[in-house]
């Protein structure tokens, strides 16, 4: 079919034997939201210090498992030889190699795999139900005996070098570097990109170490979601990590710095054809009360794809394509960020319409269809979130390795009902005003910055 050809159905068939369209029938309103049904759990803390949560889903005959480790630290090696470690870890034990280790759990109808950022190190896994205890020995295996072979960690120490050399060649990612250095300066929460030199000096022996000092089960978290009984689920566990022990290495953590302000920071790209933006601040912190209320400003304001700044830069100027804005949550701190990558000619009048935004949606109480829709969406998405058993896995380790408690999302559902248009005003005014903000531009300051510097107050550092 040419893209010109019309597909013809038996309603367009009558349509057009009629002569005439028939009327489009309206679309439904939205249903009321199902009310969130509490999580019953199983818990058992080990002598270890492993705090082990249970959840039987019996949704389909799986399980996943979700094992949080605490991983900040301050000392100036550490993200270097953490993301080295993190690609490393499942490379070799004192059972397995990397295909055996690939092969058994492929015969458990499973996978593994491993994450990590400033806060944690998290294994997540999936395998049939049946297989848990045997998962639960990989996971063993590989928290007791990882050993880091040396021409392994040679290879993933080059590919994890490729990898950010590429990624410091990307303008978005230049961006949310130098945003986090404004967010978080000379702290570890302000970048994600360990240097080069220091990846280059890691060495297998210093990885068995940081093993040794940090993959400890006190403070830890197993997570398990599926369909087994709870006493098996925990006995399973209990048994397979018994010989896993000790208390991970002191972690001196620096508490948070306050925001770099000043004036808006050109990162200069020369040539660039875009300029990447970056907009940050502090937030709350899902604990306090009045959280709910600027998640649903967050999402007024960009956080959804029909918000104020994606139906005004997008939609209406045309300016980028995915404008969006967030609300991200770490151990020290909840933050706020806006980004948007703009053509270079119009980097102005996308900060113009940005700053217009913010200014309007803390200056001015967004509307009640407005809030009942950024309900509903908010409402809807955490539905969603815990509606698989890998998204509840996912979302309890989080929420519970953040200090709060499952019902927290019972509660949250029926705080965010209550949300009035005077409390999304209130928190909007005090964390979504463009002077409580920093920002970037990551792009060709020779052609942006005679614009920019009409708008705002301007410095600019060459990339």
């Amino acid at each position: 079919m040419s893209p010109t050809d019309t597909a013809v159905t038996p309603a367009t068939s009558a349509r057009a034997r009629n002569g005439r369209h028939a009327p489009l029938l309206p679309v439904p309103g939205l249903t009321r939201p199902a009310k969130v049904k509490r999580i019953s759990t199983a818990e058992r803390v080990l002598e270890s210090g492993l705090r082990l949560v249970f959840v039987r889903r019996p949704s389909v005959p799986m399980v996943e498992v979700r094992l949080r480790l605490p991983f900040l630290s301050a000392k100036s090696h550490h993200l270097s030889r953490s993301s080295l470690l993190s690609d490393t870890i499942l490379t070799g034990t004192a059972q397995h190699d990397r295909n055996s280790l690939a092969i058994a759990l492929q015969e458990l109808g499973g996978d593994l795999s491993v994450g990590l950022d400033a806060d944690r190190l998290l294994l997540s896994a999936s395998a049939l139900s049946a297989a848990l205890p045997d998962l639960l020995g990989i996971f063993a295996d590989v928290l007791t005996s990882a050993s880091y072979p040396k021409n392994e960690v040679a290879g993933e120490r080059g590919r994890l070098i490729e990898r950010i050399t590429l990624a410091k060649s990307q303008p978005g990612v230049i961006a949310n570097e130098a945003l986090g250095q404004r967010m978080a300066p000379g702290h570890p929460y302000g970048t994600s990109l360990p240097p080069i030199s220091e990846v280059e000096a890691t060495t297998a022996a210093q990885l068995r170490s940081l093993h040794a000092d940090l993959v400890r089960p006190d403070e830890a978290l197993l997570v398990i979601v599926g369909d087994v009984t709870p006493a098996r689920a925990l006995d399973s566990a209990e048994r397979a990590l018994a010989g896993w022990t000790g208390a991970q290495a002191n972690r001196k953590v620096p508490a948070l710095p306050g925001l770099d302000m000043g004036p808006l920071l050109i990162v200069d790209r020369p040539g660039s054809v875009q300029t990447s933006l970056r907009f940050g601040g502090h937030a709350l912190p899902r604990s306090d009360e009045r959280y709910p209320a600027l998640q649903l400003a967050n999402l007024a304001f960009g956080g959804m794809f029909s918000s104020r700044w994606v139906e005004n830069i997008r939609e209406d100027k045309g300016y980028t394509y995915s404008p969006r804005s967030s609300l991200d949550h770490s151990t020290l701190a909840s933050s706020f960020t806006a980004s948007a990558d703009v053509a270079t000619e119009v980097t102005a009048p996308a900060v113009l319409e940005t700053l217009y935004e913010l200014g309007r949606i803390s200056a001015l109480p967004i509307t009640q269809a407005e809030l009942d829709l950024v309900r509903q969406y908010a409402i809807g998405t955490m539905s969603l979130s815990i509606s698989t058993q890998a998204g509840l896995a996912s979302t309890l380790s989080g929420l519970l390795g953040a200090g709060l408690d499952l019902e927290w999302l019972t509660r949250h559902r029926d705080r965010l009902a209550a949300v009035t248009l005077e409390q999304v005003a209130d928190v909007a005014a005090e964390f979504l005003a463009p002077r409580k903000l920093v920002a970037v531009a990551v792009g060709d300051a020779g052609r942006i910055s005679s614009g920019l510097s009409g708008i705002v107050d301007i410095a600019v550092q060459g990339a």
